[in-house]
């Protein structure tokens, strides 16, 4: 499937540092969520759909959780796993995870498979931050994270249209997927619309769920090589929720520019 993707293999690891319990559980202002009966987009399973973030103390909580916390929930770990730069074309982000194929027996799904996505702001963190988090089951997948000139669906080759933005982002999760074993439906059960709206984060799209690789289009709302630049920081968040186990891949957008 990487010769699919233009064999973008990544060799750049980035330092895991360690991030505190706080930037977990600190205010959060979430991203408008749809409708009550409302779906998230429709996928195939060639497509996959997609935005995530973290907690707030407000009553409403952040869009990264379900709902409040309840007894048992808890924060196993949280990791930054690249830390605050610009993840060009000559210098993307690479993670890899090792997960055993199948993750579980049946009926489990065979790899870590998506189920959320959420989008938020920290306009208080130092620095302020939009972030989109990818919410999985099963495990963390690997993933890539870079530049791009326009965003290509995988199952066409042709162009995913992503207006207003002044940078594109792609996210390549390997190893993953977001659709039932049938591949008839999508297994995202929550995630705002694809226009987000803020002035770091403004949008995102799928771009392909396919063969065990799942990619998203991140929309950010000006150029990165202007200054100051707009940098990136990813962070990956392991937790019980609800009595779900879950793991977060958290791409955090620097809004400092927007201060």
């Amino acid at each position: 499937m990487d010769a699919i993707r233009n064999g973008r293999t990544r060799t750049r690891t980035a330092g895991v540092g360690t991030l505190t319990l706080l930037l977990v559980l600190t205010a959060c202002t979430p991203a408008p969520q749809p409708s009550a009966g409302s779906q998230p987009p429709s996928q195939s399973p060639t497509a996959s759909v997609g935005p995530t973030a973290s907690p707030s103390p407000s009553a409403t909580g952040d869009a990264d959780e379900t709902a409040p916390p309840q007894p048992g929930d808890k924060v196993i770990s949280s990791t930054v796993t690249h830390d605050w730069s610009v993840p060009g074309p000559t210098t993307p982000f690479h993670t890899d995870h090792k997960n055993p194929v199948p993750i579980a027996p049946p009926p489990a799904a065979p790899l870590p498979t998506l189920s959320a996505i959420g989008a938020g702001q920290h306009p208080s963190d130092a620095p302020p931050y939009d972030q989109l988090s990818f919410r999985f089951t099963g495990g963390f997948p690997s993933y890539d994270v870079e530049t791009v000139p326009e965003l290509v669906d995988d199952g066409s080759g042709l162009p995913i249209p992503m207006p207003g933005t002044g940078t594109l982002l792609e996210v390549t999760f390997r190893g993953a997927q977001s659709h039932t074993a049938d591949g008839t439906a999508s297994t995202v059960t929550s995630a705002p619309p694809p226009a987000i709206g803020y002035q770091a984060l403004t949008s995102y799209a799928p771009a392909g769920d396919f063969e065990s690789v799942l990619s998203y289009g991140i929309g950010v709302g000006r150029p990165m090589g202007t200054i100051p630049e707009t940098k990136v920081r990813v962070t990956e968040v392991e937790k019980i929720e609800q009595g779900q186990h879950l793991y977060v891949v958290a791409i955090q957008l620097d809004a400092t520019a927007w201060k």
